[in-house]
């Protein structure tokens, strides 16, 4: 009952003065405005790139090819590979919790159809890619494992290089020209945009691992090997077992490969963005402590414009208790309305800049909670010290007071 009749009485304490507070709570729903709408860029930059990532393929771990030391030069990562069909065939045999496993050749190449021609990537991969991928079809098939070992002259096209070749039907059943060579096309992959690196994910034709290596690339070892663990908590152990293999296959000389899992590419590509998003959160919270020193201020002022009436309260009996209560509802008060404000502000800022600027962005129920708790803490840190200078002045001063 108490705090019900004393917050009553600060809220009438504020009616009376509406323009400062107003101006008291905007330093508050400023900073709460910018919190929000800087976190919700940020998360909405990581949300961006995690999907990107994602688009990738699921719990995927990559083998690369080492580097390389002819006649004391040496080559960096990638510079050399001795990666072969086998490897990825002993990985897909001999280690468990493997869900696919895909040995890629990649090139690039002029492809020629429908009386057009187009420069695009051509993956040698096994039948397991799209699995790995998280890559459906749009129609037709993906290749077997019969193709694979007979290196047959079939493929699977993506959208950019369907569109450039045959912009007027379904080519599927058809015939593209990768070396002069003629391979089937057996089906079109549905659209996957551009992956974290800037590259067109569905310019590419996809052929057998077999066939690229003999008749498109001509290459006698792989470029990497796609494998897929069957949960992302077994990434680690099969990692691991994977460059074990790889080592034991080599006789123990020194590794010439670079196995990698997608969760430590994730880090990697999120990492900015985290930092992006504390920094940006950081400064933008230092406008709510500025908010804070303003109701301080505002409430040392009310203090002594209203010590008569402080004074008042306590001769005719209210406890210390009771003003120190009134003045840190008013603070609080003045800081919950301006951090429910300041919310609302700060999800109209993100979707305007969403709206206008084209960034993603991502208002988070946790970011908007953790703002409005901030503010009432903001308020009530930055309150009591007015209100307990309030409930200690002495009622005969008070009342002398001009």
């Amino acid at each position: 009952m108490r705090i019900t009749a004393t917050s009553i009485i600060a809220l009438r304490a504020l009616r009376r003065n509406k323009l400062r507070s107003v101006l008291t709570a905007l330093g508050i729903i400023i900073g709460v405005a910018a919190v929000i709408a800087m976190v919700s860029i940020g998360n909405g930059a990581k949300s961006q790139v995690e999907g990107q990532i994602a688009s990738l393929g699921q719990n995927v771990i990559t083998v690369f090819p080492g580097s390389s030391n002819t006649g004391g030069m040496r080559g960096g990562w990638g510079s050399s590979s001795s990666l072969t069909i086998e490897d990825a065939q002993a990985i897909e045999r001999e280690i468990a919790g493997v869900v696919a496993v895909s040995g890629e050749v990649r090139d690039r190449q002029q492809v020629l159809a429908n009386g057009m021609n187009w420069n695009t990537s051509v993956l040698g991969e096994s039948p397991g890619y799209l699995s790995i991928r998280a890559w459906e079809l749009e129609s037709g098939s993906m290749f077997t494992e019969a193709d694979e070992r007979s290196t047959a002259k079939v493929a699977v096209i993506g959208q950019t290089v369907m569109t450039n070749l045959f912009p007027d039907g379904d080519p599927v059943g058809h015939t593209i020209r990768i070396r002069n060579l003629p391979f089937k096309i057996l089906g079109v992959l549905k659209p996957k945009g551009f992956n974290f690196f800037g590259s067109d994910q569905d310019d590419v034709v996809i052929v057998p691992t077999t066939s690229a290596m003999r008749r498109v690339a001509r290459r006698q070892n792989l470029s990497s090997i796609l494998i897929q663990a069957q949960t992302p908590e077994s990434m680690p152990r099969i990692q691991q077992d994977v460059n074990d293999l790889l080592q034991q296959r080599r006789g123990g000389r020194e590794p010439d490969f670079n196995v990698r899992n997608q969760m430590e590419l994730a880090e990697a590509a999120t990492a900015t963005s985290k930092t992006m998003t504390a920094l940006l959160g950081a400064i933008a919270g230092i406008s709510l402590i500025v908010g804070g020193i303003g109701i301080m201020n505002i409430m040392l002022v009310s203090v002594t414009e209203r010590t008569r009436e402080i004074g008042i309260r306590l001769a005719i009996g209210a406890h210390d208790r009771d003003v120190r209560l009134q003045f840190l509802i008013e603070a609080m008060i003045l800081s919950v309305l301006g951090g429910v404000f300041g919310v609302v502000l700060g999800i109209g800022v993100s979707e305007i800049v969403s709206t206008q600027l084209g960034w993603p962005v991502l208002v988070s129920t946790l970011s908007v909670v953790l703002a409005v708790g901030v503010s009432a803490i903001i308020g009530m840190v930055f309150g009591f010290y007015p209100a307990h200078k309030a409930s200690q002045l002495d009622p005969i001063d008070a009342l002398r007071f001009e």
